[in-house]
């Protein structure tokens, strides 16, 4: 990769792109904060945890806060930033993804749904006006700002 990639799917992954930061931040969306929280959850080594939380503070995903229980040190609990929670629709297309084409035999685990109503949902593309657009009639389309040389071969609709 280059020290500036064009393609925002590219900055994307150098940030979130490893399995255990999409699960770090599936706990956060979970409401998790503390290192223990994600390291027992998850099951992940210290230092590789300690590596995809910093990575996420850095980038502004995750926010480092300061708390002490008495009697003990000061430790740090990771919250969720504005550019964090915009990631919940990331994992839910993912998940979404998941439950359709690598399916369990006893269905989901968790389910995506309307907070209020509890009707189900599903991760889409919106128009501005708000109409969901099929995605046959979605295409990723080259602009200006794309450098030819880093350009799709053939833009073209999603499939």
């Amino acid at each position: 990769m280059n020290d500036d990639p064009s393609c925002s799917i590219e900055r994307t992954l150098c940030v979130v792109g490893e399995r255990w930061t999409f699960l770090v931040l599936r706990e956060a969306l979970s409401g998790r904060t503390r290192f223990a929280e994600f390291r027992d959850v998850l099951g992940i080594a210290p230092d590789v945890l300690s590596d995809r939380l910093a990575k996420l503070v850095e980038h502004g995903v995750l926010t480092r806060e300061p708390y002490r229980e008495p009697g003990s040190r000061t430790r740090h609990a990771y919250r969720l930033t504005p550019a964090g929670h915009d990631l919940a629709v990331v994992l839910g297309a993912l998940q979404q993804w998941g439950d359709r084409y690598l399916p369990r035999p006893s269905g989901p685990t968790i389910e995506r749904r309307q907070r209020e109503t509890g009707a189900p949902v599903h991760v889409g593309f919106v128009a501005d006006d708000g109409r969901e657009v099929a995605l046959p009639d979605v295409e990723f389309a080259r602009t200006p700002a794309l450098p030819a040389a880093r350009a799709p071969a053939q833009p073209g609709p999603v499939r």
